[in-house]
């Protein structure tokens, strides 16, 4: 390619951490994220209430003690395993076609300023990568439109386009089933529980194609062009095909739903209640999988690796093991390759068939 050509501009986006795990920055973060439309999807003002005067100030303190448990030395995993995947991004691609950028979509490094930085290297076209396996409004929807937000300002806008949910991809599964794999060879389980965060049951309702939605086991075990885009059906598609590559028994298979925030219904069934179950029933070895992120964060190394746990083990169980995140992994590196390329592809094939 010449040095005079245009490249691709690669934009990864993760969800977001504090800056730092003091009570300010943790603050800070929360009302950033809560005050999104698409997170708490409730009418402006209460919305702006409900935040500012009830959750950040007084969930903030709470929330600065358990990002304490997962700070290292290099800061917030969720953080740096993002960089080190796009370090390891940059090093698989040709660097003459693509131009790599990263952002979060709330606090640092901001989307305005992952979008700023492929702006100044005039690329010609702009892949966006939400690294959130499966579709829902909250997030890869939140990153769709702030991308859009940022770049309406620009007087010339270069074609943009998504990867919007991935949870088919082979190579994605086959980075799961690896870490499956290495966490079996060292234990025999009861259960294998997937473990996903969680929605409200209304913001799934109000994705629902001509009423398919029934929030049913028995809907979401069938994925059709209806129900492509519910995040619950997603969900339970992840776990089968990652099921499917481990040959795990069905019986032994449970996908439940984490992280409910306030008194509204969440899609079930959650996981806390299913701890119950699984205890009340004498299962006494479990492995977690959190496929509904790709990096070691709050959720999965706090919340499910160690909260959890101690609610398994108070109630009789003996052991609960968590699947790490695919981090910077090989194979997700890869898989991601394959989608970045893919995509452009895609982009220049639809280019030459116009007229």
């Amino acid at each position: 390619m010449s040095k005079n050509k245009a490249k691709i501009g690669v934009l990864l986006v993760n969800l977001g951490t504090p800056d730092s795990t003091a009570t300010g920055d943790v603050r800070k973060y929360l009302r950033e994220f809560l005050m999104d439309g698409r997170v708490i999807d409730i009418p402006f003002i209460p919305r702006w209430m409900l935040v500012n005067l009830i959750i950040a100030p007084f969930r903030a303190p709470k929330s600065a003690k358990e990002y304490r448990k997962l700070w290292t030395d290099r800061g917030s995993p969720l953080l740096f395993h993002t960089q080190d995947l796009k370090d390891k991004l940059v090093s698989k691609l040709d660097s003459s076609i693509y131009h790599v950028e990263m952002a979060m979509r709330y606090q640092t490094p901001s989307i305005a300023d992952g979008l700023l930085a492929l702006n100044k290297a005039n690329v010609k076209k702009i892949i966006v990568l939400p690294l959130f396996p499966q579709y829902a409004s909250a997030t890869n929807g939140s990153v769709i439109e702030k991308v859009m937000e940022e770049a309406r300002k620009w007087q010339i806008i270069p074609n943009i386009t998504f990867i919007n949910n991935f949870v088919e991809h082979p190579v994605f599964l086959e980075a799961w089933a690896e870490l499956g794999r290495d966490m079996m060879e060292k234990e025999d389980y009861d259960v294998y529980l997937f473990s996903y965060h969680g929605l409200p049951e209304r913001q799934i309702k109000k994705g629902s194609v001509d009423g398919y939605c029934q929030l049913s086991d028995k809907c979401c075990a069938n994925y059709t062009k209806k129900n492509q885009f519910c995040y619950r059906a997603q969900c339970f598609l992840t776990t089968r095909l990652i099921a499917e590559k481990l040959a795990l028994p069905a019986e032994k298979i449970q996908t439940c739903f984490q992280s409910r925030l306030g008194n509204d219904p969440w899609i079930k069934p959650y996981t806390e209640e299913v701890i119950k179950e699984l205890a009340g029933k004498g299962v006494k070895k479990v492995l977690v999988f959190s496929p509904a992120f790709v990096a070691d964060c709050l959720e999965t190394t706090v919340e499910v690796g160690e909260e959890y746990k101690e609610q398994f083990i108070e109630q009789g169980g003996e052991a609960w093991n968590l699947v790490p995140s695919l981090n910077s992994r090989d194979t997700w590196v890869e898989c991601v390759k394959e989608m970045v390329e893919r995509e452009r592809n895609m982009v220049e094939i639809g280019a030459k068939r116009r007229p």
